[in-house]
């Protein structure tokens, strides 16, 4: 795992690592991937055990859930009865990298990386902007790759999967910050966190809380007595 200089503003960390045949067990099942795929997804995967083993977050205990938009967050495995906020995540992967950001609770980030040096075709601009965004990039078009990436990033740091359009994205309206490192365009968005999702042990606290409500004698555990002696 190579660290990265994170932005100023809240806790990160931000990494990335060589993408090689590994496993992790923070891994999803992917039926019928190819090797290239399984390699992206679990150096990803374990780059992000290799994260969280710096900040001190306990493996063995967590689980990485997926949104409704396939958007990936941490969660506390069912049973460890740990209710303590865990950090916002965020990967991806291109050529030869898997890069990942973590960022204190509170928080959502989005991480994107492309090799610096790639570029895209100029027919392809009005894909991603519009209106004077659009003339600024065929005047600018080296920042293409720039533009990409934080625009990325932003999708990923909404919580939305990829489902937003790149041409209704405002860079100047998001906290993103990119830079070149060693040859790859980093961009990494945060804003701050919406609603989290539910857990199972969620539904059963709340659902414990009604019992008692409407039952005065409800009680949770055992009782025990003993006789005065």
């Amino acid at each position: 795992m190579e660290k990265m200089d994170p932005p100023m503003g809240p806790r990160m960390l931000i990494a990335r690592k060589r993408i090689e045949e590994c496993s992790s067990n923070l891994a999803d099942v992917i039926p019928r991937a190819t090797n290239k795929r399984l390699a992206d997804h679990n150096t990803g995967r374990l780059l992000l055990e290799e994260c969280l083993a710096e900040w001190s977050i306990p493996i063995d205990s967590i689980e990485v859930l997926r949104t409704e938009e396939r958007a990936p967050y941490l969660s506390w495995l069912d049973g460890v009865w740990m209710n303590h906020p865990l950090p916002d995540i965020s990967l991806g992967h291109s050529g030869e990298w898997a890069v990942c950001a973590l960022i204190e609770p509170g928080y959502w980030v989005g991480i994107d990386g492309e090799p610096s040096y790639r570029g895209i075709q100029e027919n392809a601009f009005d894909m991603m902007a519009k209106g004077e965004e659009l003339d600024w990039l065929r005047s600018n078009p080296k920042q293409a790759i720039r533009v990409w990436t934080a625009k990325e990033a932003i999708q990923k740091s909404e919580k939305k999967g990829m489902h937003l359009n790149p041409r209704d994205i405002s860079i100047e309206q998001h906290q993103v910050e990119s830079f070149i490192h060693d040859g790859l365009m980093i961009s990494v968005a945060w804003r701050d966190a919406g609603v989290a999702p539910r857990s199972a042990e969620d539904d059963l606290l709340d659902a414990t809380l009604e019992a008692m409500k409407e039952n005065p004698d409800f009680s949770v555990g055992c009782k025990t007595s003993r006789n005065n002696v």
